[in-house]
């Protein structure tokens, strides 16, 4: 897993690592129980302070996508079984709630229904059809 930080993005450093995290996750290259480097080595690596990525994993493990092991560290959650029903319901909202405020913001700016769901549909399917690829390549 290679996390890049762009200390030139208006988004928050923790975020983009939070981000990089959980794409890591949906594309199969971290998977439930593998270890991420520790606070103090992340942070050294990315050159950020060891705050930062201690936030990072801090929002990540509220969410459910990692475990935190006191002195073993952090490691990917295995979503499914460990989150609870309130924590996957409070995922599902939040998604529910982002596509809401991307869908009024299309609207805003001219767009229809129709066109809103094709461009969802597309960037449903780069990550839905990569990872059923990956799968299928994988078995080969």
């Amino acid at each position: 897993m290679l996390i890049r930080i762009d200390q030139a993005s208006p988004e928050p450093v923790y975020l983009q690592i939070r981000d990089q995290i959980v794409a890591a996750i949906a594309r199969g290259e971290l998977v439930a129980s593998d270890r991420l480097p520790s606070v103090r080595a992340l942070a050294s690596d990315l050159g950020v302070n060891l705050h930062t990525v201690n936030k990072a994993y801090a929002v990540l493990r509220d969410e459910g996508f990692l475990t935190m092991r006191g002195r073993a560290g952090a490691a990917v959650a295995d979503f499914r079984r460990t989150a609870s029903p309130e924590r996957q319901a409070a995922g599902t909202e939040k998604i529910e709630e982002a596509l809401y405020r991307l869908a009024l913001e299309h609207r805003a700016q001219g767009g229809t229904c129709r066109s809103f769901l094709d461009i969802a549909s597309e960037q449903a399917k780069r990550v839905f059809d990569a990872a059923v690829s990956d799968t299928l390549t994988e078995g080969a």
